[in-house]
């Protein structure tokens, strides 16, 4: 059986430092809920969600109630919130059972939790998610105080604080995102006037963090910047943050190859006199973007080199031509630091016109991972 020569390498102590780097940014009695969703960014639910229970991270997030499940049968002890919330009874008891604390977006599922809060003799805690400004999940802002009023008639149910999301706090044009903060207190205050303590409102996500103090409230919300990406590939004055995750594969041909040779599917490169090229066993299957042909780089022996021609299924092709001593089954890193040389998931987003999230999740959830410190 042949083993892949594909592997991602998952540094869990640049992990540990990016939190530290996350707690220097917010006040000390602001609290860090760690966004764990989609298997951690591709980095591994349990081994991300148990090294950041040892660095004693307030909470967990995550999308599902299957994440939140797998994370209790795991042992992990922190508190859950799932993101996307919870829809049936039978789920509702899963989350009482378990502890969680869910999203609430409708009526429908406020009404389901608090029959399973009444029938356990347990009230389930919950948070209360506010659109204000990114058009997507959410109670609309301005109908909060209708919302709560109906909230509080409700037995068997805590709402722990209001959720929002910011959606364009990574753009320097700060206008947008500062009415985003100002509906969102609105919200509170409405709510609060109406009898709801709301402990542990939250709205900051990693560009909230960085840039916006005044969007931490009392929690916050870290997810790319936890796996030392950025928010956009384009983010001014970002603090010195570790990449988690490693990409690497190797050389499986070297070739030389004379001038005018195509390269790879559609010829849309021609070499430029003789060139040495090296076959390297990765390809779109394994997590790269198909649209890295002819724009981005790998390292070879700490050297640079240009990927050229189409990424192919299971393959892409290098020009090594500078680089001395290239032989088959030499290593080849695409996301990751060797010799003083790095390419970074923003680096990579940026030649495929994406953002380093997609990168992380693609490589993560796709190959071989192994766990270092």
């Amino acid at each position: 059986m042949n083993i892949s020569p594909n592997n991602v390498t998952i540094d869990l102590s640049a992990l540990r430092d990016n939190l530290i780097q996350i707690r220097e940014l917010v006040d000390k009695k602001t609290k860090i809920m760690g966004i764990v969703k989609s298997d951690a960014y591709g980095h591994g639910l349990i081994p991300v969600a148990r090294e950041l229970e040892k660095m004693h991270i307030d909470s967990l997030a995550v999308d599902y109630l299957s994440e939140a499940i797998k994370l209790r049968n795991a042992g992990v002890k922190l508190p859950v919130v799932i993101l996307l919330g919870i829809n049936t009874p039978q789920e509702a008891k899963k989350v009482a059972d378990g502890n969680l604390i869910p999203i609430i977006y409708d009526i429908d599922s406020a009404r389901i939790l608090s029959e399973e809060g009444k029938k356990s003799g347990r009230p389930v805690k919950a948070y209360l998610k506010i659109d204000t400004g990114m058009g997507r999940l959410g109670i609309g802002f301005r109908e909060t105080g209708l919302f709560v009023k109906q909230l509080k008639e409700m037995k068997g149910i805590t709402i722990e604080g209001l959720f929002s999301h910011l959606s364009s706090a990574d753009e320097q044009d700060a206008l947008f995102t500062n009415t985003q903060i100002k509906h969102f207190k609105e919200a509170i205050s409405v709510s609060r006037r109406l009898g709801i303590q709301l402990t542990m409102n939250s709205l900051a996500n990693s560009a909230g963090i960085m840039r916006y103090k005044k969007a931490h409230f009392d929690i916050v919300r870290p997810g790319i910047i936890l796996y030392g990406g950025l928010p956009s590939t384009d983010f001014v004055n970002p603090p010195s943050l570790r990449h988690v995750m490693e990409f690497c594969s190797s050389v499986i041909q070297v070739r030389n190859v004379e001038h005018g040779t195509p390269i790879s599917y559609g010829r849309i490169f021609y070499t430029d006199g003789v060139r040495k090229i090296a076959i390297i066993s990765a390809g779109y299957a394994d997590g790269l973007s198909r649209s890295l042909g002819n724009k981005g780089t790998v390292l070879i022996h700490g050297q640079k080199a240009r990927i050229i021609g189409r990424i192919c299924m299971n393959m892409s092709v290098a020009d090594v031509t500078a680089i001395k001593g290239v032989k088959k089954g030499d290593r080849v890193c695409f996301l990751g630091k060797e010799k003083g040389n790095v390419i970074t998931s923003d680096d990579i987003a940026r030649w495929a016109d994406t953002i380093s999230y997609e990168v992380l999740c693609s490589l993560g959830s796709r190959n071989n991972r192994e766990y270092i410190h």
